[in-house]
């Protein structure tokens, strides 16, 4: 089967042969909260897997084969990518009743079952969804010769508040003033990759910048994430993790 993965200014390439599947290649890492643990399970690329309680909370299913991981109770996707919105995949993942937390462009790409299960967020805005606050924070490009990747209003990180800690998956974007701008983070995703998200570098001044406790490096393809920790030293751990397969 053919998929393509389109990112805007680019040409689309196809992916060719069968999804990746996952396979658990390191142990799911919890984090401790005051209302219960964080299971935390990188699946790939930019796809996560966050247990809470009974919440089940995928980030951008897309690219990969979801049918070893349990049924969602929830899904957010922060932008309409083809390696963060697949409406297959999603569907799947979806089955008959997991709410979806969005924004306007993907809730508009939607087929209409999933539309209806789909509440869009703004840039800045807040709410409750699968029992807890979020808040969607801003992402997008700020280099000059990338701003067609990510334009600014179009895509969302969002922030997630599990008891008293504050977990953060940026989406595609390079640092910016709402990045910057963030509070007590105790665990950022954070995308690595060139020409469509930020250096490794940029990264490291950001991490200095908002001071997340905890910073897994993911959406990394092509790119070399083992200088992080020594750029951005003790005062963050850095959690390397397997998101393409050894």
């Amino acid at each position: 089967m053919q998929r393509r993965t389109v990112l805007a200014g680019m040409t689309a390439l196809p992916l060719v042969g069968a999804l990746p599947s996952f396979a658990q290649s390191t142990a799911p890492d919890t984090i401790p909260t005051s209302a219960g643990d964080v299971t935390i399970t990188p699946v790939h690329h930019a796809s996560l897997l966050l247990s809470f309680g009974n919440e089940v909370i995928y980030v951008d299913p897309a690219e990969a084969d979801f049918s070893a991981l349990p049924p969602a109770t929830a899904i957010l996707i922060t932008h309409a990518h083809g390696d963060h919105l697949d409406p297959e995949t999603l569907a799947r993942v979806a089955g008959d009743t997991a709410p979806i937390l969005t924004t306007a462009e993907v809730a508009g790409k939607l087929p209409e079952d999933l539309k209806a299960r789909a509440t869009v967020i703004a840039n800045g805005a807040s709410t409750t969804f699968a029992g807890m606050p979020v808040e969607a924070i801003a992402a997008y490009n700020t280099t000059a010769d990338r701003l067609n990747y990510h334009p600014q209003g179009v895509g969302n990180g969002y922030v997630l508040s599990f008891g008293d800690t504050r977990i953060y998956v940026a989406g595609d974007t390079e640092p910016t003033p709402e990045m910057l701008a963030l509070t007590d983070i105790a665990v950022a995703f954070l995308p690595m990759n060139l020409p469509y998200t930020m250096s490794v570098e940029q990264a490291a001044e950001a991490i200095k910048r908002f001071k997340p406790r905890i910073v897994y490096p993911y959406h990394s393809r092509g790119s070399d994430v083992a200088a992080l920790p020594g750029l951005v030293g003790d005062a963050t751990e850095i959690r390397q993790r397997d998101w393409y397969g050894a």
